[in-house]
């Protein structure tokens, strides 16, 4: 791996805010999860979640543009199931909706640990997701439609989340477990040697403070090895 390769992935990992997310509710259209994905990696979310009651779901990796790689998509198959996991977290949960007690968006602290809910065009997120949230928000349109595509709306949102967590100095330092940094840093630094792995169903090595690997001789000599014919 490349000085600079290395130096890349570690600002990235880095500046990931595990406490904050988004929540598609029955987003439908993969170009829209895409794109959501695709701001999530330039806000610096770590993943995203996705109510999907079928299990066939793809994101489109043209409109990702390779986001998909470095943001997960956590999958429920119920709202409920997603709510669940956010309260377990202590996280306050958004939901995008026109109610008498919705707010503009950007009256939110998102320095909090935060999950938007958003929902498609159709039918916006779900009555469960709607009941669950501890507010729900808005963004003023002055025109004549009074929604904007989902993944526009997602943007908005984060970019605000983001504003306001620079502003209190939360980006910068790690806050990733080891072992998924690691992880990383070896799938995206050695790309080669992650597939050999898989095929060879050997271990990850460790990454140096460098970006090289550290592995024993016993390691070396297994990846070098044929893969033995079944």
């Amino acid at each position: 791996m490349s000085p600079e390769r290395f130096s890349r992935i570690n600002t990235m990992l880095n500046n990931r805010q595990p406490d904050l997310t988004v929540c598609l509710d029955k987003v439908h259209k993969c170009n829209n999860i895409a794109a959501v994905i695709r701001t999530a990696d330039a806000i610096g979310i770590h993943e995203i979640h996705a109510v999907w009651p079928d299990l066939d779901m793809r994101v489109s990796g043209n409109t990702a543009s390779g986001s998909q790689q470095w943001v997960k998509t956590v999958k429920h198959h119920h709202i409920n199931d997603a709510v669940s996991a956010f309260r377990h977290k202590d996280m306050q949960i958004l939901a995008t909706n026109f109610s008498d007690s919705a707010i503009d968006f950007r009256e939110i602290d998102y320095t909090k640990p935060t999950v938007v809910l958003l929902g498609n065009e159709r039918d916006g997120v779900s009555p469960e997701g709607i009941a669950s949230a501890d507010q729900h928000i808005i963004i003023p349109m002055q025109g004549m439609v009074q929604s904007l595509n989902v993944s526009v709306a997602a943007a908005l949102i984060m970019y605000e989340a983001q504003r306001q967590r620079q502003a209190a100095n939360m980006y910068g330092e790690c806050k990733l477990d080891h072992y998924y940094c690691q992880t990383k840093l070896f799938e995206q630094g050695h790309p080669i040697y992650a597939k050999a792995c898989k095929r060879k169903k050997l271990p990850y090595p460790a990454i140096d403070n460098t970006g090289q690997i550290l592995a024993d001789d016993a390691w070396w000599q297994a990846m070098r090895a044929p893969i033995a014919k079944a």
